[in-house]
């Protein structure tokens, strides 16, 4: 239990609550966004069967890490890791800056966060006092963190068990409330929400600009499933604890199946009740509207409020609390072979975590708060892109290990090349525009984002480069 919710808690964050209103609705519509997550969870379930070969071969905290290491060789190992520390880690301070925004979501116009020094960045407002929560926060999580991984976990099944609740009780308000309708659901496909704000339509007028014909649904589909990775990272943190827990590895396909699904579910539930309660969710969409918590409020009154609130706190702090496990895990690991400094490997005395990872990780973290909700929006992609050339290494892996070690079946060899072409393809569609497929690749921001990540992982290969020509 207290592995699954590991992985569901990272699997399920803010995104599933704010990203509806942010991106899916707009982007791919009610029926566009539910086929990108069933068709993303499938390849994921794929993914995850190269995961549960390759984990009892390498018991080891590092994850892919570990496995591209002893299947690539350490140039490769390094890319990897370089990349997964950028999917995990970026996902602590995306989570925090949604605290804020639950907040002020509740507080009506009490705006009791919105206090002390102001500034803006990227045209969000970020305040002295929401800084200052949400860096308790991740201060407080990180401290549960080295003080042992079993103790966080128990705070983390508690939350994952309050968050399944709260969606599943979202869900059926929906399916029996008069208020929540299949026609609310229009353009199911989504619709060009730049173009519309340009013209100054509303939902009346918002069929207009509807996605439309072959490839206009192609392009709604493809726009979520090319986050896809972003949007069931996670899953996949268990290898980085494979050390700290006790459980029989046959386990482990299991414990990460059920995680996508009850992940899948989450988003999926989401976005169908937000539209289905709002006859004008285009209109709030392109307000900027919280539209998860204004059809809780449609449906279920002040109590739809409150149950949004809680479960996306849920969501937000077992984000925060699983990612901050995975990263400081992998850096641990990275530290222990060489490819990071020795201090990054040490583990505290008293609880035998990684404490100076951990540590390391914080003081990343609180960058979030500083830099607000919006500029770290461009970090989705960067996430994505990492977690893409982690599935790709770790599929790879699997079948170099069945080769070398002849103990596969047909099957588990036919799941780990399905999922190094659909890493590829995931690949791909993040970083190569396509003509015809609107709203898919990279934006400009997380372009630059991503050159900046490789210059500095390049200037840490070439300070490292000793260890790296030593021979394997």
């Amino acid at each position: 239990m207290h592995v699954w919710a590991i992985a569901f808690g990272c699997v399920i964050g803010w995104g599933s609550f704010i990203n509806p209103g942010k991106k899916f609705l707009s982007n791919s519509g009610v029926a566009g966004t539910a086929i990108a997550m069933v068709l993303g969870a499938v390849v994921m379930i794929i993914i995850a069967f190269s995961y549960a070969y390759m984990v009892p071969k390498y018991p080891k905290a590092g994850g892919e890490f570990t496995f591209t290491k002893n299947c690539f060789g350490k140039n490769m190992a390094f890319v990897c890791g370089w990349f997964l520390v950028v999917a995990y880690l970026t996902n602590v301070p995306m989570n925090s800056t949604a605290i804020g925004l639950i907040v002020d979501g509740l507080d009506g116009n009490a705006n009791i966060l919105k206090f002390g020094f102001h500034y803006n960045i990227a045209g969000f407002d970020i305040y002295m006092g929401e800084m200052l929560l949400a860096a308790a926060i991740l201060i407080l999580f990180g401290y549960l963190n080295i003080i042992g991984v079993q103790k966080a976990a128990i705070v983390q099944t508690i939350l994952s068990s309050m968050l399944v609740i709260c969606v599943f009780t979202l869900f059926v308000s929906a399916l029996i409330s008069s208020k929540a309708t299949g026609i609310n659901m229009e353009p199911i496909w989504g619709f060009d929400k730049s173009a519309a704000m340009e013209a100054g339509v509303n939902t009346s007028g918002i069929g207009e600009f509807a996605h439309k014909g072959t490839a206009g649904i192609i392009s709604a589909i493809l726009a979520t499933f090319a986050i896809a990775p972003w949007a069931y990272v996670g899953f996949d943190a268990i290898p980085q604890a494979a050390e700290e827990f006790n459980f029989s590895f046959r386990k482990v396909s299991f414990i990460m199946i059920i995680a996508i699904v009850f992940g899948c579910f989450v988003y999926v539930s989401n976005n169908t009740v937000a539209a289905a309660a709002l006859t004008n969710w285009p209109d709030r969409v392109m307000n900027g509207e919280w539209v998860v918590l204004v059809a809780a409020e449609e449906l279920l009154g002040g109590f739809g409020k409150v149950l949004v609130g809680l479960g996306v706190s849920c969501a937000v702090l077992s984000g925060i609390m699983g990612f901050y496990l995975a990263s400081s895990r992998l850096m641990y690991s990275m530290s222990r072979e060489g490819y990071l400094p020795e201090m990054f490997g040490r583990v505290d005395k008293k609880y035998g975590t990684p404490k100076n990872a951990m540590i390391f990780c914080i003081i990343v973290s609180l960058s979030g708060p500083i830099l607000g909700r919006e500029a770290l929006g461009w970090f989705v992609d960067m996430s994505a892109i990492g977690a893409s050339i982690g599935y790709f290494f770790t599929s790879a892996a699997t079948l170099v290990t069945l080769k070398k070690d002849g103990d596969g079946t047909r099957f588990l060899k036919t799941m780990a090349t399905v999922g190094v072409l659909f890493s590829l393809i995931f690949m791909i569609l993040q970083l190569v525009p396509i003509p015809g497929l609107n709203g898919v690749h990279f934006g400009k921001e997380s372009y630059i984002m991503l050159v900046i990540w490789i210059a500095i992982g390049f200037v840490f290969y070439m300070k490292q480069r000793r260890f790296f020509s030593e021979k394997e």
